[in-house]
């Protein structure tokens, strides 16, 4: 059966079509029970078109700039264009739910389009853990520079996950002399606080930047 939906390639496992189509499967059916959640939480606001789409358009964004890579690094990981930012812009515009959920897809397209396969547990934590940690932003939407804090919440959630899926299941790339654990730690801080220290100097430091987004959270709120 597990070949039906992988393929080993040199030293990792790689999708077929069948596990590609299981894939787009699933982030359909997670986008759709998403919706229905959000939709029947009468607590808050529901879950319209625009926001939809705005999420939507800050997947795209997030997937193209982690396209363009400023360095990437020989075992995984890269520091790229702010890609991680516009999944955790979500949160800081809607709430938890949905930069939780957003994450969580976004994950799921990266291992559509980038798949790196060891185990499934692996996957889990790498892809959908990692990146859906992006959206923690989303508990500080509503504080006093939310957007600075919420981005640190999501980046650091998301180097928990990657250091433990370094630990767990890369180990065997530590470095010489380092132990697994310090090695990840290191190892996954460097590109991930890099990228994350050029957002914080943009987000903080350029005046034009935080006004368009300011611009773009009221606009998202905005009745239609």
């Amino acid at each position: 059966m597990k070949q039906l939906f992988v393929t080993y390639v040199e030293d990792s496992y790689q999708l077929t079509t069948a596990g590609y189509a299981a894939l787009i499967i699933l982030m359909i059916l997670s986008l759709i029970i998403a919706a229905t959640i959000i939709h029947h939480d009468t607590k808050k606001k529901r879950f319209d078109t625009k926001q939809m789409i705005f999420c939507a358009v800050s997947m795209a964004l997030a997937m193209v700039t982690s396209m363009i890579k400023l360095y990437s690094f020989p075992f995984g990981g890269s520091v790229t264009l702010f890609s991680m930012f516009f999944i955790c812009f979500i949160g800081y515009l809607y709430g938890p739910k949905a930069g939780l959920m957003t994450g969580i897809s976004y994950g799921i397209l990266q291992l559509i389009i980038n798949p790196y396969i060891l185990f499934p547990m692996q996957v889990v934590v790498d892809y959908v853990l990692a990146f859906g940690a992006l959206g923690l932003s989303g508990f500080f939407w509503k504080s006093k520079n939310g957007l600075i804090k919420g981005y640190i919440a999501g980046i650091l959630g998301r180097y928990f996950f990657a250091v433990l899926s370094g630990w767990l299941f890369f180990g065997e790339y530590a470095w010489n002399g380092w132990a697994p654990l310090p090695y990840s730690l290191v190892y996954n801080g460097c590109y991930i606080f890099t990228e994350g220290l050029i957002t914080l100097l943009l987000l903080a430091k350029v005046a034009p930047v935080k006004n368009g987004l300011a611009y773009v959270r009221k606009l998202s709120v905005t009745e239609s």
